[in-house]
């Protein structure tokens, strides 16, 4: 069996499908990039609260899909379900970039695009978060979950600097077309995959309330109503990086497109740090959780108070290893506590609440952005950050046992090894 940090890339249909995910995933951070400078200031005059709309359209059918969303990646083959959004999401960057390069793009145009491309990734992302399991099977999943985290970090760190670039030399419009052809590579990375070693556990049964089952298995699990409600905090409050970053940007920094990118792409330095850490461990756990919330709570706290813009870069680094850390940790630790014919529900209820809980937090951040300053806005942040931790001490100390004491002048911490249930 292999070991080590890159141990999933020993699996070949996982490489054919990492090298398909990462020219896509730049795509992607090519196109928010690219979409968020347009409605900050092409299609408005600088308007914060515009961009958090756009961001609640596109994370809002996370929620509202929920009850087939979660039902189409336990029942539904995922390889051929994977192949109808991919496309679909191609078509859509080309079809945005259509309109922006012909001078026809106005705001609603963006409104519309960004619901229906957020109807589709909500099929989408359970599917592919849970198609890693058919990959590399249940040895190798937390490491693949983090590689994964990692490829998209990589390419976070690319895609948005490349755009910033081409927004000032050739516009916004041409950059959605290269997402839109971006999707080629995925299509053709499952086109590629030997489908007789694929993990492929038998499917859910189709039973009446098939959906509710997610949450009542949900409910009974302490340990994943914690993680989940940590989640749902910083998900909703924190994880609003294209209104804190656009606005500090260019509100308090008076920034252009290029600096823009750059920012984006140096908290990708932290986030690939953070995904990279993730993927040495060989089970997520607990701490983790709540040790990098609150590292959130005090990096947001920080880039709020920054001077300058090489500080507020250096405090991204810091936002992005502990997002990148909760995040990952998050999914891992869910997946792995949870039984494999339940997965894909509980996936989808993850990623609804992570993705999901945006159309009403990014609203409320844009809004405080406009109205007292990004700073604040950041602080917002901040604050998701501390709760999540409460949240996750609270649980601790209840199910776990938690003991904390000084030892030596040491801080010492004591768990249970097993929760309480």
């Amino acid at each position: 069996m292999a070991t080590g940090t890159f141990r999933s890339l020993s699996n070949f249909n996982y490489r054919i499908w990492c090298g398909g995910a990462i020219v896509s995933n730049i795509g992607t951070w090519m196109q928010r990039t690219a979409q968020d400078w347009l409605v900050l200031t092409q299609l408005t005059h600088r308007n914060a609260t515009a961009v958090g709309v756009v961001m609640a359209l596109q994370f809002g059918p996370q929620l509202l899909l929920l009850p087939l969303t979660g039902f189409a990646a336990d029942h539904l083959d995922r390889r051929k379900l994977l192949f109808a959004t991919q496309g679909a999401m191609g078509a859509l960057g080309l079809g945005l970039g259509l309109l922006t390069i012909t001078g026809l793009v106005q705001l609603w145009h963006v409104y519309v695009f960004a619901f229906l491309q957020g109807c589709v990734a909500a099929f989408d992302a359970p599917a592919r978060q849970t198609f890693v399991g058919e990959l590399v099977g249940e040895t190798d999943l937390a490491n693949a979950v983090a590689l994964n985290s990692t490829s998209f970090n990589a390419a976070r760190m690319v895609g948005p600097a490349v755009a910033g670039i081409l927004i000032a030399s050739v516009g916004t419009g041409w950059i959605f077309l290269i997402n839109g052809a971006s999707f080629c590579a995925v299509l053709f990375a499952l086109s590629l995959l030997r489908v007789s070693e694929l993990r492929v556990r038998d499917r859910a049964v189709r039973t009446r309330g098939s959906f509710a089952e997610g949450f009542s298995y949900v409910w009974k699990r302490p340990d994943l109503k914690a993680a989940l409600l940590m989640l749902f905090l910083i998900g909703t409050f924190g994880l609003n990086f294209p209104i804190f970053i656009s606005t500090m940007a260019v509100t308090a920094f008076h920034a252009g497109a290029s600096q823009y990118g750059l920012l984006t792409s140096i908290m990708a330095i932290g986030s690939v740090t953070g995904a990279l850490l993730a993927a040495k461990r060989a089970k997520p756990h607990f701490v983790l959780l709540l040790g990098s919330a609150t590292i959130f709570g005090v990096g947001c706290t920080l880039a709020a108070l920054m001077p300058t813009y090489g500080l507020f870069g250096m405090a991204l680094i810091v936002i992005g290893v502990s997002t990148q850390t909760f995040t990952t940790s998050t999914n891992g630790l869910v997946q792995m506590s949870t039984e494999p014919s339940m997965r894909g529900r509980v996936v989808a209820i993850l990623l609804a609440i992570a993705l999901g809980g945006t159309p009403l937090g990014a609203p409320i951040v844009g809004w405080v952005a406009d109205h007292f300053g990004p700073r604040w806005a950041l602080g917002v942040g901040a604050a998701a950050g501390f709760g999540a931790a409460i949240v996750g001490i609270c649980y601790l100390a209840k199910y776990r046992n938690l003991r904390v004491s000084m030892a030596a002048w040491r801080l010492q911490v004591r768990l249970d090894p097993t929760p309480q249930r």
